[in-house]
C-alpha cells in the first residue's frame, strides 16, 4: 500500500542466482592480512546474482526493485561451494515509467521496505542504488609465548582489534566507493556484518551494505519525525 502511495505499483518478485566455488589462498600463520583472492570470489559471485535479479526487473520494465534481498547459502556440493542469491519486487512508476531508473538507464536497487521506501521519498531523498562492500581478512594467530602472558589476565588483544577495524574500513570504504560512482549523496539502511563461513576463527568477512540515495526537492515541509513504541513483548 505504501508503495502505491508513493506513486509506484508493484511488478512481482524478481531474483538472481549464482552457485559459486570459492578458490583457496594460503595466508602468513603470524600475519594479518586480507585475502583477496577469497574477497574477489564474493564480490564476483554476488555481483552475478544482482545482475540476474536486474536482468529481470528489465524484462519487466520495472523502474526500481525495492526490499533487496541478498543471501549466501552453503551448498550440498562442499564447503568451498556456495548459492548467492539476490531477491526483490520490482515496481514502475504510475504517473512517469521510465523517470525513476538510475545511471545507464538500469531499474534502480534498494534493500527498504516498502514502508522506509515511501518515508524516504517523502523527505526529498529517492533511491539510487544498493551498495555493498565486503573484505575478507586473516587474523594473526597468536604465539605461545603471548598466549601463556595473557592468561589468567583481563588485558587487550592488540592484533585481533587493529585487524578487525582494518577489514571494517576496507569494507565500508568499498561501500562508499560504490555509492559515490552511483552519483549518490548518502547511503541509508547501513549494516555491517561479520562472518567465518568455512574458514575457521581466523579468516572473517566484513561485509558492509546499504541504499545509495540521492536528494531532490519536495513541496512543502518534510513530515516531523514521530515516536513509535513497540507493543510485543
Amino acid at each position: 500500500m505504501l508503495v502505491r502511495e508513493t506513486g509506484f505499483e508493484p511488478l512481482g518478485m524478481v531474483l538472481g542466482s549464482s552457485v559459486y566455488h570459492i578458490g583457496i589462498q594460503v595466508g602468513r600463520w603470524n600475519q594479518s592480512m586480507e585475502l583477496t583472492v577469497l574477497t574477489q570470489a564474493l564480490y564476483n559471485a554476488r555481483e552475478l546474482a544482482m545482475s540476474r535479479m536486474l536482468a529481470e526487473a528489465e524484462t519487466l520494465g520495472a523502474d526500481g526493485i525495492v526490499g533487496v534481498r541478498l543471501e549466501m547459502h552453503g551448498y550440498a556440493g562442499g564447503s568451498d561451494i556456495a548459492e548467492f542469491l539476490a531477491a526483490g519486487t520490482a515496481v514502475r512508476s504510475v504517473a512517469n515509467p521510465g523517470a525513476f531508473q538510475g545511471a545507464g538507464g538500469r531499474p534502480f536497487t534498494s534493500d527498504l521496505s516498502g514502508q522506509d521506501f515511501f518515508t524516504l521519498a517523502r523527505t526529498g531523498h529517492f533511491p539510487v542504488a544498493f551498495v555493498l562492500g565486503t573484505c575478507v581478512y586473516h587474523v594473526a594467530h597468536q604465539t605461545i609465548r603471548q598466549s601463556f602472558k595473557q592468561l589468567g589476565q583481563n588485558v587487550e588483544m592488540p592484533q585481533y582489534t587493529q585487524a578487525i577495524y582494518d577489514a571494517r574500513e576496507l569494507a565500508m570504504n568499498r561501500m562508499q566507493a560504490e555509492a559515490e560512482r552511483a552519483g549518490a549523496t548518502g547511503v541509508v539502511g547501513v549494516r555491517l556484518e561479520k562472518n567465518n563461513h568455512v574458514w575457521g576463527e581466523h579468516a572473517v568477512e566484513f561485509l558492509a551494505v546499504g541504499t545509495a540515495v540521492r536528494s531532490f526537492s519536495v513541496e512543502g515541509e518534510p513530515p516531523a519525525p514521530s515516536l513509535v513504541l513497540p507493543v510485543t513483548g
